[in-house]
């Protein structure tokens, strides 16, 4: 069993895994000033679904999420993180890996096929093949236990902030003219419209896959390295395993039908990193 941690809002939460049950605590120094006042909302803001059949580790990820105005709700079991899914339309899932019934792996793989939420992987499973085959699935980002909840926050909170469609909301006088689309052979990338084509057939990606995509063709001539593309699309600010760039370079290889060994639009620059091809 998990044991609580006493004045939660007023120190800092250390999670581990039901193997090391320890909840460990530290003082804070609070919240810095302003943070909350930059989330959006309920009402119009930002949905969460924490997905975890540890209830206790479950509640104190809520209530982190809570406490910065997310619209938070929890399951407990891979089937209900996926009928949940389906009826909250979640901007950010929390999901564990080790769930009852259908695992963490399977229910990402079934997100996947109607949503284009950001997923971040939360497991006690630490290894770098257990790392890649969680970000195969569709995963964004990959959190091991034990971990802090104040670093998942902020790493969620990092993963929102990249620019998206302009707010309808907003005062149509102050939008820019939309870019005209970016054309490299056979494929069109209208980045305003966040859409993809390959010979006019749309191409669905993720949010993760659309940036890194969006990265590469918006400097053609550049090459990347796995960190540049990290601060670029993950922001600076974010850490871990660079490798997670090679995982989603794959998936947009894989569903632009682009071969890794003659490739035509992501280009491999061996030692340094990878650029925009010309489509040819």
């Amino acid at each position: 069993m998990q044991r609580a941690c006493t004045g939660i809002g007023v120190h800092s939460v250390k999670i581990c895994s039901r193997r090391s049950p320890h909840v460990h605590c530290w003082p804070s120094t609070g919240l810095r000033q302003g943070t909350m006042r930059a989330m959006k909302r309920i009402s119009g803001g930002y949905r969460a679904l924490v997905v975890d059949d540890e209830v206790p580790l479950a509640k104190v990820v809520a209530s982190y999420l809570e406490r910065e105005h997310f619209e938070v709700s929890v399951a407990h079991n891979g089937q209900d993180a996926v009928r949940l899914a389906r009826e909250i339309d979640p901007d950010v899932v929390v999901l564990d890996l080790a769930l009852p019934g259908i695992d963490g792996l399977e229910a990402c793989r079934q997100l996947r096929t109607f949503s284009d939420a950001y997923v971040v992987m939360l497991t006690a499973r630490d290894t770098e093949m257990d790392t890649i085959i969680g970000l195969s699935v569709g995963a964004d980002d990959y959190v091991t236990k034990p971990f802090s909840p104040r670093e998942l926050v902020a790493r969620i909170r990092a993963m929102l902030r990249r620019p998206r469609t302009v707010s309808a909301s907003e005062d149509a006088a102050a939008v820019p003219e939309q870019p005209p689309p970016r054309i490299f052979g056979s494929l069109r990338i209208d980045v305003a419209g966040r859409q993809v084509f390959v010979d006019a057939d749309p191409i669905i990606l993720t949010r993760t896959e659309f940036d890194v995509l969006a990265a590469l063709s918006a400097r053609p001539g550049v090459v990347f390295s796995r960190r540049q593309l990290l601060d670029a699309v993950w922001t600076e600010s974010w850490v871990g395993n660079e490798h997670l760039v090679d995982v989603h370079i794959g998936h947009l290889r894989r569903k632009l039908g682009d071969d890794p060994a003659d490739p035509r639009y992501v280009t491999t620059v061996r030692g340094v990193g990878y650029r925009m091809g010309s489509g040819q």
